[in-house]
């Protein structure tokens, strides 16, 4: 019951989103343009659209969860595995940041 008041919650949100101060000062698309309607997607459970608006949704989510379930159990190469991840986000948040450009 909880979970689900805080998935209406988040999907609430889509009213409350923040705009991106970078698109209106520069007026271009910052790297992480498109996150919180992508979460909304994805609160909503519509997976293909939330990857669509923003395709670095999906490491980002590994990295967390990965995150999170090693503050509660020892995962051996935990700092490689965290270290990689992290790599994998930001090459994902780049690399969709230069294929807007194109």
């Amino acid at each position: 019951m909880i979970r689900r008041l805080s998935l209406l919650a988040l999907v609430g949100m889509e009213d409350l989103m923040l705009p991106c101060f970078t698109k209106k000062l520069i007026g271009v698309d910052c790297p992480g343009c498109g996150i919180q309607r992508s979460l909304v997607h994805l609160a909503k459970g519509e997976i293909r659209d939330a990857l669509a608006m923003y395709p670095a949704l999906l490491p980002l989510v590994l990295l967390f969860s990965f995150m999170l379930l090693d503050q509660f159990y020892t995962i051996k190469y935990a700092s490689k595995i965290t270290s990689a991840l992290m790599i994998l986000s930001v090459a994902t948040i780049l690399t969709n940041y230069i294929l807007k450009f194109i």
